[in-house]
């Protein structure tokens, strides 16, 4: 009788310990293969920035086809224009849903929440990953940050390649002009104040040629990470 119940229970075990792992299987088979050096799929938990600050869980877009042969164009006037065009409906007044697609002009776009691997969110890799054009693109990137207590005089320091647009709750916080590289901290905002509870920042990143990629992060009045938050994108 005994050896008969430990089987059951080594049985039940085995089952249990299949099934989680064809859960876990199955979630990592919704992302092509050749994104996993970059990319894993976001966990159940909300996760703080890393050591050093960087926020790596977003809410990213497949990349917007953009007419743009070269980065000499991303003059001021020229971005402010772009990336404050509407592309699809609500585009700046609700966080959008893990799998959601949107569409813009005649392409269909599907929204993907990913957990970075890196500092640095590799959007080249992303778009190619999901045989997604490369070259002549606009990302649009979001993410929800949960603050335990207002924060006041934090600035937004973001290295973007290339141009890109950043806003906090609505408010435009920061605006990376011409052709650049990503380097990280290369422009940092005006002082902002994370309000307590749930914080909206999105952004978008903008490029013709070459590679696309950005690292974002919050800094104190002296110039330390900020890490005691919480990231989400539900």
């Amino acid at each position: 009788m005994n050896n008969f119940f430990n089987k059951i229970v080594r049985l039940f075990c085995l089952c249990v310990f299949l099934f989680g792992h064809s859960s876990a299987d199955a979630q990592n088979r919704n992302l092509p293969a050749d994104i996993n050096p970059y990319f894993g799929p976001v966990g159940k938990q909300a996760v703080m920035p890393n050591a050093a600050g960087f926020i790596q869980r977003w809410l990213l877009l497949e990349p917007i086809s953009m007419p743009v042969k070269s980065n000499v164009v991303f003059t001021d006037s020229y971005l402010k224009e772009i990336f404050h065009k509407q592309y699809f409906p609500k585009q700046m007044e609700t966080v959008p849903k893990d799998g959601a697609v949107v569409k813009v002009s005649k392409e269909k776009l599907k929204w993907h929440a990913l957990d970075s691997k890196l500092f640095n969110v590799k959007l080249f890799r992303f778009a190619t990953s999901f045989k997604k054009s490369k070259y002549g693109v606009l990302f649009w990137a979001v993410t929800i940050i949960d603050c335990p207590e207002d924060m006041k005089d934090v600035r937004l320091s973001v290295g973007s390649n290339g141009a890109s647009m950043w806003w906090l709750n609505g408010e435009e916080a920061v605006m990376l002009e011409g052709d650049r590289r990503m380097v990280r901290d290369d422009v940092v905002s005006k002082k902002l104040t994370l309000k307590k509870g749930r914080n909206i920042l999105r952004g978008a990143v903008i490029n013709g040629p070459g590679m696309s990629d950005f690292c974002v992060r919050f800094i104190d009045g002296q110039g330390k990470p900020v890490r005691n938050l919480s990231i989400q994108v539900k």
